[in-house]
């Protein structure tokens, strides 16, 4: 399954910095707007630490985590809905990832020039936001154009449906709020409204980029941003990026975690930023353990058995006969699949069983 996160922010506020750190990329970074210009792409594992574990009691030839693909998009500036900076490839740019990761700059440094002059992380935050929600106002009623007299009709439904939801988009729209905070609770709807890629609708996680000495705590800027998101229902991290491209260039896990001990962190905002990603898109892990491999897979929150065999290849969905699911908790206390087995606790499920963060599986299919 590609996954792949936007990392996006004014100009300077540190996304490129913030990309090096946790991709396997490696995006220029230098004081002036625009530095980056075409978007970079890398990509990193999801930490898990179920994965050594199982490595321990399996001892395979390889072990295989899941990964998101990152990508470093050029800074934003105001006027970009109407083309200003590079505005229409970043919003070309933004459109094909599944979730944003927004960067604020929430620290002091008059070495790092602003492209506003000034540090205000709420009002850059509103900058985007108010050019995003513009380019999806000017998405929404293009469609309403093209829809309505269908709608108006009666004869078709699903042009009816579809009018009501760009209706319901365009009111939230002007009153200056994105396109997430609309809720739709019909199967039928949801699946026409995600048809739109709307920019505002996609998840999004704030990083507050701070100084050293606010990378535990935050600060005054942190506090700005705690308050204008309240209501968002978004997650806040807090990650010292300079810091973590420090941590980053360390050769050692010994010499990483003893940097992590004396900023008073239990785990590297780059660790936080990708578990926070994947949860933010509604993902889980299921495992396959054997001597060839122990493999992290990918799928989504709710999936069923087929579902989820699909993830590995398309035709364990299609020949599905049968789910072999072993709980990652009773692999580890009896540390094998055989010893699973004997003790009763290895599983045999069918199409409706819902896949669980942790299992460990094996499909049988036949086509």
């Amino acid at each position: 399954m590609a996954l792949k996160c936007g990392i996006v922010g004014l100009p300077n506020v540190g996304k490129s910095t913030l990309f090096n750190c946790i991709s396997s990329g490696k995006a220029q970074s230098a004081n002036f707007p625009f530095c980056t210009i075409e978007p970079n792409f890398g990509s990193t594992i999801v930490p898990d630490a179920r994965l050594q574990v199982l490595e321990k009691l399996v001892k395979p030839h390889r072990v295989v985590p899941a990964t998101v693909e990152i990508v470093d998009i050029a800074g934003l500036v105001k006027g970009a809905s109407k083309g200003e900076g590079l505005g229409n490839q970043f919003l070309a740019n933004i459109r094909e990832t599944d979730a944003i990761i927004h960067v604020l700059r929430c620290f002091d440094d008059p070495n790092i020039v602003h492209v506003d002059g000034s540090i205000n992380p709420v009002r850059d935050k509103e900058i985007i936001d108010t050019e995003l929600q513009i380019k999806d106002l000017d998405t929404v009623e293009n469609r309403l154009k093209k829809v309505s007299k269908q709608a108006q009709t009666g004869g078709d439904k699903e042009a009816k449906r579809l009018y009501n939801i760009l209706i319901k988009y365009k009111e939230i729209l002007e009153q200056g709020k994105s396109a997430r905070t609309v809720v739709f609770d019909n199967a039928d709807d949801i699946k026409l409204a995600g048809e739109l890629f709307l920019l505002t609708d996609k998840p999004v996680l704030y990083v507050c980029n701070v100084d050293e000495r606010a990378a535990k705590d935050g600060n005054a800027y942190v506090d700005m941003v705690k308050e204008a998101i309240k209501d968002e229902g978004a997650e806040i991290l807090i990650v010292a990026a300079k810091i973590e491209s420090e941590i980053a260039e360390l050769e050692s896990f010994e010499e990483r975690e003893m940097f992590l001990q004396e900023l008073g962190l239990e785990a590297s905002g780059v660790s936080r930023v990708i578990q926070s990603a994947y949860s933010l898109l509604n993902l889980e892990t299921y495992f396959t353990a054997g001597i060839q491999e122990v493999r992290a897979w990918t799928f989504h929150k709710g999936a069923k058995a087929p579902q989820a065999a699909a993830v590995i290849h398309t035709d364990f969905e299609k020949g599905f006969i049968r789910a072999e699911v072993i709980k990652y908790e009773d692999y580890v206390k009896y540390g094998s699949e055989a010893a699973c087995r004997e003790a009763g606790r290895l599983g045999v499920e069918g199409k409706e069983y819902v896949v669980q963060d942790g299992d460990i599986m094996h499909f049988r299919f036949n086509v």
